[in-house]
């Protein structure tokens, strides 16, 4: 019976004896397997041929200590290999006394918890790279928002500069559009976080749970989601600075660019009020305003959005288009939302109307949409009642096309 025990000990465990002095007096094929070294290497030698040079030597004479005071030695041990390799063995030394109770030689008994270990250690690392990270997210929304404060401030001045430049009532226009613009930014910066940072506190939860079971493949995989999440958070900001950035000069961009700005910044509301958008435009290249052509389909995707809610449409679709040819780029936008009477669409881009209640909207988005086309584009925006909604017609001549 003990010699069957002895066995299946052997075969389970890392085994090996020493005799008082530390020389290996017996070790087991699965302590060659993981240390590298054959029985012959082995025998006769020094235990010190597997210390690690890594691990203290006040560590070995609270061994010695333990060991030769005739009690087991319980501990964690990193050891070296033969190819110079590390591995974690949880190992347990046993004093094996003769009749007389003196110390005839030690055993100990291991088991490899070199995974345990790297995982645990790579736990603690994603850990204070976690750290790091909402450190340095807190800095850099605590940059962007006192970037936005400034852009605040400031925009008074800057308003009364462009008022020098221009008749007085059209830049008042403008002052208190950009104005709308600013509070409405602001809210759907709130929007767009809202979501983003109920997801972030599930992913820590779920990163803490996945430490606990030691479930590294599940760990990596949320952590990779916080980091998505963060960075999507961080452009947000970047995106709605650089929106009201107000010196930015004409250059080219791509048109397909200005529509994605315009449709990562009204993303939430797009999802929210569960409106879908077809979208069907080339690679082509305008000479501009990047910002302002987008805050022109801001405006409209705005605008849609609360005429599909007055009109309580349930299918909620909007297209937006874009064709080339020899005169020019043409960019049609068009929604399902009911359209407008043919009273009211002839005065659709003057300033101050507006069909909504006097509460809920200045009538000045269509009006500035139209400025923006006209002085930053030298083109056209037109609108009409077709199939069940509004279509708008912008036109962008050949010289504003690269």
């Amino acid at each position: 019976m003990g010699q069957t025990y002895q066995e299946a000990i052997e075969n389970s465990n890392i085994v090996s004896k020493t005799d008082t002095d530390g020389i290996i007096t017996f070790v087991n094929d699965e302590f060659c397997k993981i240390s590298g070294y054959s029985k012959d290497e082995l025998l006769g030698s020094d235990h010190n041929i597997v210390r690690h040079p890594d691990v203290p030597k006040e560590n070995f004479t609270i061994l010695w200590e333990t060991i030769l005071s005739k009690k087991p030695y319980k501990a964690t041990v990193k050891n070296i290999c033969k190819d110079g390799s590390t591995v974690y063995l949880n190992t347990t030394i046993t004093p094996i006394l003769d009749k007389n109770d003196n110390i005839k030689e030690f055993i100990a008994i291991r088991y490899d918890v070199t995974k345990e270990v790297e995982l645990k250690k790579t736990l603690q690392k994603k850990e204070e790279e976690l750290e790091v990270l909402n450190k340095t997210l807190e800095q850099r929304v605590l940059e962007q928002t006192t970037q936005l404060i400034e852009l605040n401030q400031t925009l008074e001045q800057r308003v009364e500069e462009e008022i020098a430049k221009n008749e007085e009532k059209q830049k008042m226009l403008f002052w208190q559009s950009r104005m709308a613009s600013l509070g409405q930014m602001l809210a759907n910066i709130a929007h767009q976080w809202r979501q983003p940072l109920t997801e972030l506190s599930l992913t820590m939860f779920n990163i803490k749970k996945s430490a606990k079971t030691s479930n590294l493949e599940k760990l990596n995989e949320y952590y990779k989601d916080s980091m998505e999440i963060i960075d999507n958070m961080s452009q947000t900001i970047e995106d709605f600075s650089n929106f009201f950035n107000p010196n930015k000069p004409k250059e080219k961009f791509l048109l397909c660019d200005s529509i994605e700005e315009a449709l990562l910044i009204t993303k939430k509301l797009l999802q929210k009020e569960n409106i879908l958008v077809e979208k069907e435009f080339e690679k082509i290249e305008l000479f501009g305003v990047l910002n302002e052509l987008s805050q022109v389909l801001i405006n409209l995707i705005q605008n849609s959005s609360e005429a599909f809610n007055i009109n309580n449409i349930e299918k909620r679709k909007i297209l937006i288009k874009s064709i080339k040819d020899k005169n020019g780029v043409t960019l049609i936008f068009k929604d399902n939302a009911g359209g407008v009477s043919n009273k009211n669409l002839e005065k659709v881009f003057e300033p101050y109307f507006t069909t909504k209640h006097q509460s809920n909207g200045t009538g000045l988005g269509l009006f500035m949409s139209k400025m923006i086309i006209e002085k930053s584009l030298d083109g056209t925006i037109e609108a009409k009642n077709k199939d069940n909604g509004l279509l708008f017609i912008i036109k962008i001549p050949i010289g504003s096309v690269v």
